[in-house]
């Protein structure tokens, strides 16, 4: 896969001579940012963000950071770099979101964005850009407080957000950008309180939110934001998985696997929307991907991914090539993985102790079967179709035993 020519800083630097070209004369940076009463519209910016976020979305965090500290340098007084800098912290979390690790710096770069973004505020007489990035800082604060289920601080940080996003509103200058955080709000405002009904309290200090608005306004920004594209991205995959859209789900992951080939997250779900819309040689590809990178430790690929990779290949090599050595070693890789990353209530765990079961109850080895099973049913929801499978596994299991007995006496 060719990186993008944009990673090559001669081309970029090439670009900006054309653009600045145009105007008859060269411009130093200092006067050229003249021009543009916000930072975020200067085209030499744009591409030199545009290099540093191509690398962060790929992976190359080390490369990225030092497009982001160049742009410290040039900017050491504007919100932006800290921004970017924050957006990396989170996306080492994105592939396992348990991952505490990261949170401190996460934060210490969003405060420090909050900080300059409010001078900015305070100084300039346009508060479009500060005020958007005083919303996407407080609207990642407020992200990553809800993972922690730390949920006074995610709700004080969202109404922060949501104030700076209503006064920034009417702007045309950063338009598919702030339309981000309205997509956003629209669609969880009004799906939080149906998966979470404790949360409904605190919603009620909140608007009402339109799923289907939310998810249009996102498909917006995905297809005209300049900043916030690849994160509309993110959260319509997530969004076109939760509503069974699954061929939207695999469209837009292959495309963003295909963009960013080593973003574990994009990777992981390219994989999973193949497995689930049938698309059995890409999903078998990009499983061997994910556990060959794992091996290889590349960043972000860990247990999360794992798990989920190793337990499409146990599936295939079970049910469709009928290889019973491969896949119970692959289902024993899932379990393994699971329990790496404490996920032992996780479907892939649950899944793979049946195939596990399956595979020894085939091979007449009843009571690691019986294990297997047992072990299925107490892990998996008693409301799930994996607890119904496991029981009725026991069940026929016990008939088969009394039958047994049954022939024994004739």
């Amino acid at each position: 896969m060719k990186k993008s020519l944009l990673y090559r800083r001669p081309v970029w630097l090439l670009l900006v001579l054309i653009l600045t070209e145009s105007h008859a004369q060269l411009y130093s940076s200092a006067e050229l940012d003249k021009q543009y009463d916000l930072i975020l519209q200067n085209p030499s910016v744009q591409i030199e963000a545009t290099e540093a976020i191509n690398l962060l979305y790929n992976y190359k965090f080390a490369e990225a950071d030092k497009e982001f500290r160049w742009l410290k340098y040039r900017y050491p007084n504007h919100p932006m770099p800290h921004f970017l800098m924050g957006l990396a912290e989170w996306w080492k979390i994105v592939p396992n979101t348990e991952n505490t690790s990261y949170d401190n710096r996460l934060l210490a770069h969003l405060d420090s964005c909050i900080v300059l973004a409010e001078k900015l505020y305070d100084q300039k007489e346009n508060k479009v850009e500060p005020a958007f990035f005083l919303a996407a800082a407080y609207a990642f604060k407020g992200r990553l407080y809800s993972e922690r289920k730390m949920w006074t601080k995610a709700t004080f940080a969202g109404k922060n957000a949501l104030k700076y996003l209503d006064r920034s509103k009417g702007s045309s200058d950063l338009s598919p950008e702030l339309l981000f955080g309205d997509g956003i709000y629209n669609y969880y405002a009004e799906w939080i309180p149906k998966e979470y009904p404790l949360l409904k309290s605190i919603l009620l200090f909140f608007p009402k939110g339109n799923k289907q608005l939310g998810t249009m306004q996102l498909e917006q920004v995905s297809n005209n934001a300049f900043y916030t594209r690849v994160e509309a991205r993110y959260f319509l995959l997530q969004i076109y998985s939760m509503e069974n859209e699954y061929g939207k789900a695999y469209d837009m992951a292959k495309y963003m696997w295909q963009t960013f080939p080593d973003n574990p997250y994009f990777e992981r779900y390219f994989c999973r929307s193949a497995f689930v819309t049938g698309h059995r040689v890409e999903a078998e590809q990009a499983s061997r991907n994910i556990l060959d990178k794992i091996n290889r430790g590349l960043p972000g690929y860990e247990g999360v991914s794992g798990r989920n990779a190793a337990y499409v290949l146990a599936y295939y090599h079970h049910l469709y090539y009928h290889d019973l050595d491969a896949a119970r070693e692959y289902y024993q890789q899932a379990i393994n993985f699971s329990v790496q990353t404490n996920s032992l209530n996780a479907g892939y765990y649950v899944s793979s102790l049946l195939g596990l079961g399956k595979i020894a109850e085939a091979q007449k080895n009843r009571e690691e079967a019986q294990r297997y099973y047992k072990l299925a049913l107490d892990k998996s929801d008693r409301k799930s179709s994996q607890h119904s499978d496991a029981k009725k596994a026991l069940d026929n299991m016990k008939k088969a035993r009394r039958e047994d007995r049954r022939g024994g006496r004739k």
